[in-house]
């Protein structure tokens, strides 16, 4: 599980380009279809669109694809644009595809013109079984040999709404025998009457992205249009537009590997899918991978980038551990999350020599490696709570927390000893009896004698009532050679809520969105939606544990 190097071989063609002279100045584009939320493979094109820009002093339009408007949506587009700015980046220009239409047309009709568009009357059914196979070549249309005047006509009738949806198509002429799909004369305009978000009505025939795609990148004067390694047997038909529109200076495009992450869905419509049959509480929800699920989560723009530039940008598919993404998340928040204290399941500890209504104000850094964090006062009295689970009367072999026999160190406070637990009529445990060491308070004189265990607490009198929710992937590991539907793998087990966990109280004070990291815990974040300070909700980042450096260490 070699840490990956950041290698980018697009820097390396445009290196070369530069050099060549064959472009003076680079100018990229992020071309999103607004029809869903962002994820993280999006935030690997993102990251790689500006900043290659950024590197070479150049500029990236934010482009909307929006050609399809039965599925597009504003809401859509406000989130992209919020998810490109919280990451950091700003474009040169917000465009759309939609800007382009007339010009479009006026393409469209010039292909007309050389006898290299033409209108076809086949059904959708009848168009895929004249498109052939692999392995055979597809046969021609009956209305291919049309007239040039009789297609001009035909797709201004279509243009003006003279057929119904699906009734007549424009198709490219090319050639039903290449080897390549995508250029058995494809189709490039069809008839749909959807209202469209920026132009209303005014357009009853749409380009298909294809066609669309490259003739934005041109008006655009794009250099270098990145895209993923899908749309590689596309690239002939992108030239094919650009040659034949007769576009000067030409764009050029480029593939790349797209992001595939172990255990996370990294599809648009599947996500749309959990949404709509709720499964997750909407687009945001924290166990989702679009970029607003992870930053509700907790996750850091600079993790994320960070994540982006160690998987670099390669030529052949492949599929990444999740656990370094979050490795990278624990890395940069390990360097600026202040510390505090929470517990999950509360069970009271009674100080049985602590004097009953004393209590003394103990000092605690904001962070270990950050003095300039500064402190924070937590407040110690005869009762207080510790985690469930760091208490066991019968406990196994190396069981370092406190049981029977045992002593512990309260961490920042003091080292009690077990000494007896009080149960109720059920024989289950509502509290444990200890008592104190005075001389081992920490900072003290005497607080050098060692024991084995340190456990996180918090005040009786001053904890916050708080829930907190634990987060696990969406989906179960796949089964090793076998093809499973995705809805097949959920995890039943995703999400976990503590809803009588307690914090300290410093957490009162924080701001929605702000990452701590609860000591022996993990990285948690306070939910931007929901928390207060009166009830803080707060949502598991990352736990402490990484496996991903261990491994690397291993190797």
């Amino acid at each position: 599980m070699a840490e990956e190097t950041g290698r980018n071989f697009i820097h390396e063609i445009i290196d070369a380009d530069l050099e060549s002279g064959r472009i003076s100045q680079v100018i990229t584009r992020f071309p999103p279809e607004p029809n869903g939320y962002l994820h993280i493979g999006h935030a690997k094109s993102i990251n790689l669109n500006f900043s290659t820009a950024i590197k070479y002093g150049g500029k990236c339009f934010l482009r909307f694809d929006d050609t399809n408007p039965a599925k597009e949506d504003d809401e859509y587009i406000q989130s992209i644009k919020k998810d490109v700015q919280w990451l950091g980046f700003e474009w040169e220009e917000i465009r759309f595809a939609s800007d382009y239409f007339e010009f479009m047309y006026e393409m469209a009709v010039r292909l007309i013109k050389k006898g290299l568009a033409y209108v076809c009357d086949l059904t959708a059914e009848e168009i895929r079984d004249y498109r052939g196979t692999l392995t055979e070549p597809g046969k021609n249309s009956p209305y291919r040999e049309r007239r040039i005047e009789e297609n001009l006509q035909l797709f201004e009738e279509m243009r003006a709404g003279k057929y119904a949806d699906g009734e007549k198509v424009l198709r490219a002429k090319i050639d039903m025998a290449s080897p390549n799909l995508n250029m058995r004369d494809p189709i490039i305009y069809r008839i749909l009457r959807a209202t469209h978000h920026r132009t209303g009505d005014d357009w009853l025939i749409y380009p298909m992205y294809d066609y669309a795609h490259p003739l934005g990148d041109a008006m655009e004067k794009i250099t270098h249009s990145i895209c993923t390694l899908e749309f590689e047997d596309h690239r002939p038909l992108y030239d094919w537009v650009v040659d034949n529109t007769d576009q000067d200076p030409k764009p050029h495009q480029y593939e790349f590997a797209r992001l595939n992450l172990t255990q996370t869905i990294m599809s648009k419509r599947y996500l749309k899918k959990l949404v709509d049959e709720k499964v997750v509480d909407g687009w945001d929800d924290p166990r989702m991978p679009t970029i607003s699920g992870l930053r509700r989560k907790g996750y850091t723009p600079e993790a994320i980038k960070d994540f982006c530039q160690r998987i670099g940008v390669a030529k052949a598919n492949s599929e990444v551990d999740v656990k370094l993404l979050e490795h990278c998340v624990r890395e940069d928040l390990n360097n600026r999350a202040l510390r505090r204290m929470t517990v999950l399941e509360p069970l009271l500890l009674e100080i049985v020599n602590y004097p009953e209504g004393k209590t003394e104000t103990l000092v605690s850094d904001n962070h270990p490696m950050l003095p300039e964090a500064g402190t924070r006062e937590m407040t110690f009295s005869k009762y207080i709570y510790i985690e469930q689970a760091d208490f066991m009367e019968n406990p196994p072999g190396k069981f370092f927390r406190l049981a029977p026999g045992k002593e512990v160190r309260l961490m920042n406070a003091y080292i009690v000893k077990y000494e007896d637990v009080v149960k109720d009529q059920d024989g289950n445990i509502v509290k444990v009896l200890v008592s104190c060491d005075f001389e081992s308070k920490s900072g003290g004189a005497t607080a050098g004698r060692k024991v084995k265990g340190t456990l996180h607490w918090v005040d009786k009198a001053t904890a916050v009532p708080a829930v907190v929710r634990q987060y696990d992937y969406l989906l179960k590991p796949a089964e090793e050679g076998e093809r499973q539907d995705f809805m097949d793998r959920l995890n039943e087990n995703s999400l976990m809520v503590y809803e009588n966990a307690l914090v300290e109280p410093a957490v009162k004070a924080a701001k929605p969105g702000e990452q701590f990291q609860m000591v022996r815990q993990g990285y948690y974040a306070c939910d931007y939606k929901e928390f207060t300070p009166e009830k803080p909700v707060l949502n598991l980042i990352v736990g402490l544990r990484d496996s991903y450096a261990k491994a690397m260490q291993q190797e």
